[in-house]
Formats: C-alpha cells, structure tokens, sequence
C-alpha cells in the first residue's frame, strides 16, 4: 500500500513545501506552516466527462440577476442582492452584528417567499430563536439547521432545497473524510469548495461567515477568497453603535460601496445619509 503523501501549506497565502519550515517560501510568514495530508488525483480521461463548450452569445443572463434581500443597505453594496449560484464571505470581529444581518436578511428574503436555509455552525436552535424573535424575523420560510459535519449540511440542503444558504460560520465546519482537525487549512478550504460547488450545481446563493484574525484579516488560507465571488467587511466598535459594510471583492460588480448601520435593539438599522453620520459632529462654520 503507498505511503499518502503529505506537505505542509501556509495558512496565509496557501502556497505549499514538502518540508517544514519557518518561515513561508511563497509569502515570507513565519510560522504559518501546517503538515497537510494531499489525497491522490483522479487519473486523467477518468470520471465524468468534460462541459461542452457554448458561444459566449449563447448563454443567457437571466439567472445572473441579483436578487434583493430586502436590506437596502446590504444590496446597494451587493449591486443589487445575491446572485443565484455565487458564494459571499462576510468576515468580522466577535460580536460585531454578523449574524443579526444575516438572519435580517433572511428573515426579508423569506417574507418576499423565497425559502431560506440557515446553517448554525456555533449557536444552538433556541439561541437563534430568541434572537429572531427579538428581530421579528421568525418566519416559516426560515429553515434552521444546527449542524458542523459537511454530510450533514448536505442532507439539510437536499430536504429544504433553498435558494439562499447562509452558513454561519465556515471556520467551524468539518468534513470527515479529510483527515485534519476542524478549522484546519485543509478543512476550511475543502469545505468551502464544497459547498460553492453545491451553490453552483444547485443555483442557490450561499454566504459563508468568517472569522478575522487579531490583525482584522479574515482568518484561514487566503485561497478561501478566491475561492468565493464576493468578499464582505463588516467593520466598527463594539463599544460604537455604528457599523461599516465594505466590499473587498466582488465578482459581480464595484467594490467602492459603502453601506451604514447603526446597531440597535431592534436589529441592524440602515443608514443612508452617509454625510449626515460623519459630518453631524462638525463645528458650525
């Protein structure tokens, strides 16, 4: 039996050694070298067959369209809504709002009777509850999963067959039949080319949650953004009520957006008027 082959990947930039080192070779990190077992590729001519090629005319835009979520904020700085079939990273601190904007949104999404599937990775079911409740987004059209191991999500889509998938969040989500520790670089990596091949396949929008690191980057390998369509910020004080959207990447449209909230008992609030927010503290004159 062949011995399986192992390398060791930075968690920074997810270049790869056959040996350890220190000190990264590809983006000069230290200590961000992890030993990663490498599963054997599938032979070439093997498998399913190769996607015939269309004229670029041909293919029609319809189910390019973004979709309104219903919080203006949150589309003006998506474009429009979600695509079907793309994958958004939203990254923050602890405790910054992420998941209150995403179960908003959800909750807006299925009001206007779109079926939404909510993957709660860190939070128990009654925990979400109570805060939906306290939102006033409890509503039949929001599925409720608690739920870490890939198959099981999997299944949850199969059953619920949504069309947005918010999981929440992708750095505690696990498949066993990789062979690391949850929140691994193989682990994260893996699981989030899974489940953007299942938005695609499925043509259901999905938005994965990230951790940041103590420098305020989004923690895991950086292939994690090339492997999604859209990178979102969600940036401020804890100590602050206000709250900063920014797009880093997005596939499908600027990046120069900002949205505004401000953070109150009744859920994230938008703010429009950007120069009244930034301006109100100015002396006369």
């Amino acid at each position: 039996m062949a011995r399986p082959r192992t390398v060791h990947r930075c968690s920074e930039c997810g270049g790869s050694t056959p040996r350890w080192a220190g000190r990264c070779p590809s983006c000069g990190s230290w200590g961000t070298l992890v030993e990663e077992r490498v599963e054997r590729s599938t032979p070439a001519g093997s498998g399913e067959p190769a996607s015939a090629p269309v004229p670029l005319a041909d293919i029609e835009l319809g189910s390019a369209e973004p979709v309104p979520t219903g919080v203006d904020e949150l589309d003006r700085v998506l474009g429009g809504g979600l695509v079907p079939g793309s994958v958004s990273l939203l990254g923050g601190e602890p405790g910054i709002g992420k998941s209150t904007l995403l179960l908003q949104a959800l909750g807006s999404l299925a009001g206007r009777g779109a079926r939404c599937l909510l993957v709660s990775a860190e939070e128990s079911g009654p925990q979400v509850r109570r805060r939906a409740e306290r939102l006033g987004v409890a509503r039949p059209g929001v599925w409720l999963v608690a739920e870490t191991a890939l198959s099981g999500i999997r299944s949850a889509v199969e059953q619920v067959r949504p069309d947005v998938v918010v999981v929440d969040s992708i750095q505690t989500v696990w498949d066993p039949e990789l062979e690391s520790a949850p929140g691994s670089v193989a682990q994260v990596r893996g699981c989030a080319h899974e489940l953007a091949l299942m938005a695609r396949a499925g043509g259901w929008a999905a938005v994965l949650v990230g951790h940041v690191t103590k420098e305020g980057a989004l923690a895991g390998p950086r292939v994690l953004e090339h492997l999604v369509d859209t990178v979102l910020t969600f940036e401020g004080d804890r100590h602050h009520a206000l709250r900063l959207l920014r797009t880093v990447k997005h596939r499908f449209g600027p990046t120069g957006e900002l949205g505004l909230f401000e953070m109150t008992d009744a859920g994230m609030q938008g703010m429009p008027d950007a120069s009244g927010v930034f301006l109100g503290d100015r002396r006369h004159g």
